[in-house]
């Protein structure tokens, strides 16, 4: 991993922290989170371990860190470290498709469904839910995933054109 990956990033991360802490939470503390969007976009740039790693553990512990929700802490790193290895996962098993928009997308929104599950389930064991799981799920997570999903479907164009034109990765990786 060089230098202008780990800046590239850090940039993602930072845009996906201070999304993170502008939207509002609305329903029992629980908000959409924005940073899963900077996260898979992370991983869909730069598809290597040690860059899932670093994201998983970096977005968990800023969004533990930033979140309305009560104990979220630990749920948030847990949530994110899970789901960043459970993305790449799942983008590797569909490489041949994987670059499409259209594949980012749906990548997107299961993901977003996965870190939802993860994230409750984890809560719900370490420190309690504020209501009852399929609520949580149905008015945070579901929206949540529609959010990441177009917000994906806006940033992945731009920053695989800002990528190829700054040859910040090689070309290989993002043309595929």
């Amino acid at each position: 991993m060089n230098t202008k990956n780990l800046v590239a990033l850090a940039l993602l991360v930072g845009m996906g922290t201070v999304l993170h802490a502008v939207v509002p939470g609305f329903f029992l503390g629980m908000k959409p989170d924005m940073m899963l969007t900077m996260m898979f976009l992370g991983i869909v740039l730069f598809p290597d371990r040690k860059s899932v790693l670093l994201l998983g553990l970096a977005t968990g512990i800023i969004s533990g860190i930033t979140t309305t929700f009560p104990g979220g802490l630990f749920p948030n790193i847990i949530d994110k470290f899970v789901t960043s290895f459970v993305f790449f996962a799942l983008f590797l098993a569909l490489n041949k498709y994987s670059r499409s928009i259209i594949s980012v997308a749906v990548l997107t929104a299961v993901g977003t469904v996965i870190s939802g599950i993860v994230f409750l389930g984890s809560a719900y064991l370490i420190v309690g839910l504020p209501g009852p799981f399929a609520a949580l799920f149905a008015t945070v997570v579901l929206p949540a995933a529609a959010v990441n999903t177009i917000v994906m479907i806006v940033l992945y164009p731009v920053a695989t054109s800002i990528l190829k034109r700054t040859k910040i990765t090689n070309q290989q990786t993002i043309s595929q």
